[in-house]
């Protein structure tokens, strides 16, 4: 007998063969992962959507591990810096929004971004595929692979196309060559003050007007520690608006502003007569318009008048179209078109709540006066700009954000310097969590034709500080103070004696009584009978 124990070896299965060198090893027992070869093209094709989701999945499930974690750790920073900019980081993501330079980085970063995806799915489809494919999984393979890369590139494309925009808005709406005789550019252009005062124009220039009157002036006095938010509006027809002792225009208007007849004197003509009366008279300035209201209002209302904001209505319709139009309650009849004592209106808006509207319409809603009064519609055009507020939902602005940008370059001008943008983003983000109260300088306070200055000041001071007394009770829908009706159903005029600031929003608010009693009174008269 031998001691050789492959002769005594009993009759069996062979010992397995050591492994040719450079062939890929036997999967280990347990391992149920499957080789390329056995993969069914279903899998594949599922691996490869899944590896477009989450990136790096397809390289686990092919083996390459180290590169999968690699790619997969990578699009986790991404996802956890994209969730904070929604969420703690809106401040920054908004702040890197007013930022041109940064925005640059944006474009450059989706850029390659977006060909760093498109890379990790085609790599990651072939280390999916069999070596020995026929030419339909090729091909069925090919077309998913086109479409998950089109899904990719088209959404970071029309990102871009809105990085681009708001490069060129705010490149456009706060350049850096601009010029103003009541702004020096600073680099901290809050520092300690205690409120921001930023002057709102509505111009009505357009087609057919010469030159831009004011029809809206309205100052937004914001508190810079908490956001508390004052709007005061002033009448179109307020008459002798002064200056400050160190303005050269008080020489020029000791009186207050005159242009020669009372009807080119009023507020609503300083931003075109005063300049085309003494032009050059505050030196080099863009908009010599708004620096004497900026001077004057901020005189009347004892206040340090910071930034202006125009909007020319002459483009409003397309900006509110642009949004898929807006949605107001409606109180009573809104007249269309007419000139008081001339013409009659072509049509009127009936009252009715939730009413949506095209850019036209709205249009005619914010600017509609006859039979009216100044106050009923610097109600409405305050209640215009929150219904364009409300409308501006995200996947709106994403979809038209294009045109938007290039809409409020034609209808919006401003004296902001750029290096006012983040400070202007900290406070955005106090104001929408604070209170806002309106001030309207309606004849229950003022006489426009004889304004009491002082008693402005006064009011305005009071109102920042919360001291105005009770609300005295409203009239009927349909009549004044002292009872006699207005014409549309109009609202009544306040009663003196009121708290002169009061919520914004109840201007806006659906008055089933007042909106029934102008439906009672029946539409009034057009032009066309």
């Amino acid at each position: 007998m031998s001691d050789d124990p492959d002769v005594t070896r009993p009759i069996g299965d062979a010992p397995s063969l050591p492994p040719v060198p450079g062939s890929q090893a036997a999967p280990e027992r347990g391992d149920r992962r499957r080789r390329p070869e056995e993969r069914s093209l279903g899998a594949v094709l599922g691996l490869t959507v899944a590896n477009a989701v989450v990136p790096g999945t397809a390289f686990l499930a092919s083996g390459r591990r180290r590169v999968g974690a690699v790619v997969l750790v990578l699009f986790a920073l991404l996802v956890a810096g994209g969730v904070w900019l929604a969420t703690a980081g809106r401040r920054t993501a908004v702040r890197l929004a007013v930022d041109s330079t940064y925005l640059n980085w944006v474009v450059a970063g989706l850029a390659v971004l977006a060909v760093a995806w498109v890379a990790v799915v085609v790599t990651g489809y072939r280390s999916l595929l069999p070596r020995r494919s026929s030419a339909p999984r090729h091909a069925v393979g090919a077309v998913l692979v086109a479409l998950l890369v089109a899904g990719i590139a088209y959404p970071a494309y029309r990102v871009g196309e809105v990085a681009v925009a708001q490069r060129g808005l705010i490149d456009g709406l706060f350049a850096d060559d601009r010029e103003s005789a009541t702004v020096e550019d600073t680099p901290d252009p809050f520092g300690d003050q205690e409120r921001v005062n930023v002057l709102l124009l509505g111009g009505d220039g357009g087609e057919g007007r010469e030159g831009v009157r004011t029809d809206t002036v309205i100052v937004a006095s914001i508190a810079t520690e908490t956001g508390e938010t004052t709007l005061i509006s002033l009448p179109r027809n307020l008459e002798d608006l002064p200056f400050p002792a160190d303005s050269p225009l008080a020489a020029i208007y000791p009186e207050g502003f005159e242009s020669g007849s009372e009807s080119e004197s009023l507020l609503n003509s300083v931003y075109r007569n005063g300049p085309a009366d003494h032009p050059d008279v505050l030196g080099p300035t863009d908009d010599p318009g708004a620096d004497f209201l900026k001077l004057g209002v901020g005189e009347a209302l004892g206040l340090d008048i910071d930034y202006f904001v125009l909007v020319n209505l002459d483009g409003f319709s397309r900006l509110v179209d642009a949004l898929g139009g807006i949605t107001v309650n409606v109180n009573y009849y809104v007249p269309i078109n007419g000139i008081t004592g001339q013409e009659l209106p072509d049509d009127y808006i009936a009252p009715g709540p939730n009413q949506h509207m095209d850019g036209y319409t709205a249009l005619q809603f914010a600017r509609g006066r006859y039979g009216l009064t100044d106050y009923d519609r610097m109600d409405r055009q305050r209640c215009t700009i929150k219904a364009i507020i409300d409308e501006a939902d995200p996947i709106t602005l994403l979809d038209q954000y294009q045109e938007l940008a290039a809409t409020t370059q034609d209808i919006v001008s401003t004296d902001i310097p750029r290096s006012a943008l983040d400070d202007f983003v900290d406070l955005a983000f106090l104001v929408k969590d604070a209170d806002i109260r309106s001030v309207v300088f309606d004849t229950s306070l003022i006489d426009p034709a004889y304004p009491d200055y002082d008693l402005m000041r006064q009011i305005v001071q009071d109102a920042f500080v919360g001291s105005a007394g009770p609300a005295a009770p409203a009239p009927a829908p349909g009549t004044n103070a002292s009872g006699a009706e207005v014409p549309n159903g109009s609202p009544p005029v306040p009663v003196e004696g009121a708290d002169p600031a009061a919520d914004v929003r109840d201007a806006c608010a659906y008055d089933p009584a007042q909106a029934q009693a102008a439906l009672d009174q029946g539409k009034p008269p057009t032009r066309n009978g």
